[in-house]
């Protein structure tokens, strides 16, 4: 390449190409540039990499690099760096490949057209080995993140489909990614490779930032993993593949955590996966994903929606309503008087509506319903039906119901102050059964209230149902701040760490916004006693928890130890029969103002289309930063 600036001492330098005034000599000189870039053995190669990188990510929709070569030129390198070495350990080489892979991936995450060329130019086979971790995680993250990229569009997917090795490698790469972080980096401080450390922290950061960013890379590269299996999951012929019990058992744990909230990851995959007819057998055969669906459903996690959508796809299939009837019903029926949740209208009258489908499939001989199962639905269909009836009711009428639940429930806290929390409950039943339908404020108060009397009879199980009902009856749903400490609690004492944890920092939110002096936070102070819980479970969510037990607990020394610290004897942390009388709401009941009416209507549940299931994964999955 010819020099274009008599100050720069490198002959070709592509930085002083970019600043070619003459569009056509500029064309050329890049051309010729990516031509010539992967047969040189020059130091410095590292420079002009890197500027393409950050040229990528701030401009992935240009196509100037794209028609002058940048992917033949990035697949080369790559080669390059696979088969020589010697090269790769030379001068800062060592980075290349990673960048090469990102830059490929930036180039096709927004344009089918950009993916389309990629793949002619040949991309995939090196992407592929770098999958296979033929250099280390660090290159495996950008390999599967652009294969990925590759995967989403239906004129690429069968070039990604035609290697039978992906498939494969990613259901591996998803199981084992955060085993491989943990041991190959974040155990041993001593030990981490300086380039890894480099790209994690741009050298802006110490010990500690390393083993943050590694977190979040670890999570990116299990999350982008299971984005790219997702893809193959809308195929039929590759379900047998991917539904096998020791890898569908997993989905429901693979969440993107704290430091990747943004990715619905496991329970994506899973919601593609039942949206496949040839899936819901898979998953209805195995007691342990129904279990964590219907315990994702009843939580505050930002997916809830999917494990919902599970449910009702797996019960709505005669092939597989049988097997999980009698666990799913109470969860719906617990969620039956949702309004609105993110997306998804009036999806408690679907709720309903699926439900009722499940009365009349009995009748016609298609199903069989334990009588308790049958109960439960039909008390909520009787719900359905009284608030029919109140619509016809003289407002007096309503009013006194009203007056006569607000005396009954008066007796509750009553019988709840002087230690009948057995009494206690049972006012509040009969306090439910005579509050109107449509006085849904009330209503909220009541079911929170019944919800810390089963706590305090150590009755989690049925304190989570009446908790979640309170918290789909309040507006905005999932906001109620008792219910939702009172359901952390819950968890809590059922080991339930992410579900504890997700509700637990709700409650801190919504104390800091609320007028409730009970809940204000004086002076901006997380309580002392949410504070110990969300501790307790960070830790017990944490990441890398499992891989630090199967590898002796070992974690790393000196200032980039455990991030949550190191590891205590849980005896000191509060469970919710241990907590604090004046500051957990056993004490105080709380009551709210009656609310607005609720006037919707039932509607049948309409399953989305493919392209709707696709977008609702995809357009979740935010892109990381550099």
């Amino acid at each position: 390449m010819d020099k274009v600036s008599s100050d720069c001492p490198y002959p070709g330098c592509f930085f002083c190409v970019m600043k070619e005034g003459n569009p056509s000599k500029r064309r050329a000189s890049v051309l010729k540039f990516f031509r010539e870039l992967p047969c040189q053995d020059d130091d410095g190669q590292v420079l002009p990499i890197s500027g393409l990188w950050n040229t990528a990510m701030a401009h992935p929709n240009d196509p100037e690099f794209i028609e002058l070569g940048i992917f033949e030129c990035m697949s080369a390198l790559i080669w390059k760096g696979l088969k020589n070495r010697r090269w790769l350990s030379h001068d800062q080489n060592i980075y290349i490949p990673y960048y090469a892979a990102h830059i490929i991936g930036s180039y096709t995450m927004n344009m089918e057209e950009f993916a389309e060329s990629a793949v002619h130019a040949g991309v995939i086979p090196p992407l592929v080995e770098l999958l296979r971790g033929r250099l280390t995680w660090v290159e495996q993250r950008v390999a599967v993140r652009a294969l990925g990229h590759l995967a989403t569009y239906a004129s690429t997917f069968p070039a990604i489909a035609s290697n039978g090795e992906i498939l494969e490698l990613s259901i591996q790469l998803a199981m084992s990614s955060l085993e491989i972080v943990y041991s190959h980096f974040y155990q041993y401080v001593d030990r981490r490779l300086s380039y890894h450390c480099d790209l994690l922290t741009r050298g802006m950061g110490g010990v500690e930032m390393e083993s943050r960013k590694a977190e979040e890379w670890a999570s990116q590269l299990q999350c982008w993993s299971l984005q790219l299996i997702n893809c193959f999951a809308f195929k039929h012929e590759f379900l047998p593949t991917i539904c096998k019990p020791e890898f569908l058992i997993k989905l429901p744990g693979m969440w993107g955590g704290l430091v990747n909230e943004n990715s619905p990851a496991g329970i994506g995959l899973l919601r593609t996966i039942c949206h496949q007819k040839l899936g819901r057998g898979p998953v209805a055969s195995c007691p342990g994903i129904i279990d964590a669906l219907c315990n994702i459903a009843r939580s505050s996690d930002d997916w809830q929606y999917m494990a919902i959508d599970c449910l009702l796809w797996l019960l709505q299939d005669p092939n597989t309503c049988h097997k999980v009837i009698d666990k799913v019903v109470p969860v719906l029926v617990d969620l039956a008087e949702i309004t609105t949740l993110g997306d998804h209208k009036k999806l408690g009258d679907s709720i309903v509506s699926v439900l009722q489908e499940c009365i009349q499939s009995q009748g016609s001989g298609r199903s069989s319903i334990s009588s308790r199962t049958k109960e439960q639905i039909e008390d909520i269909l009787n719900s359905k039906q009284r608030l029919k009836w109140e619509k016809n009711m003289p407002k007096e009428d309503l009013h006194i119901k009203q007056a006569a639940a607000l005396v009954v429930k008066l007796e509750g806290n009553s019988l709840f102050s002087s230690g009948n929390i057995s009494g206690a409950a049972s006012k509040y039943s009969e306090a439910l059964s005579l509050c109107p339908m449509r006085s849904r404020k009330e209503r909220v108060v009541l079911y929170s209230n019944r919800a810390q009397c089963h706590l305090l009879l150590q009755q989690p199980l049925t304190a989570i149902s009446d908790a979640t009902r309170a918290l789909c009856l309040h507006k905005p749903v999932n906001r109620h701040a008792k219910s939702l400490w009172r359901r952390a609690q819950a968890n809590d004492m059922l080991g339930l760490a992410k579900e504890s944890l997700l509700d637990a920092i709700l409650f801190i939110n919504e104390c800091s916004q609320s007028n409730d002096p009970d809940l204000s936070l004086r002076q901006n102070k997380v309580p002392d006693y949410a504070e110990r819980l969300v501790k307790k479970q960070m830790r017990a969510a944490w990441l890398f928890r499992e891989a630090a037990v199967k590898h002796g607990g070992v974690h790393s020394q000196g200032d980039g130890g455990d991030m949550y610290g190191p590891e205590t004897d849980d005896s000191e942390w509060e469970t919710a029969s241990e907590s604090d009388i004046g500051n957990d709401g056993r004490d105080d009941m709380g009551d709210d103002d009656d609310g607005d009416w609720n006037n919707d209507e039932s509607k049948a549940y309409d399953k989305p289309s493919m392209k709707d299931i696709k977008h609702g994964y995809n357009v979740q999955l935010a892109e990381e930063e550099p």
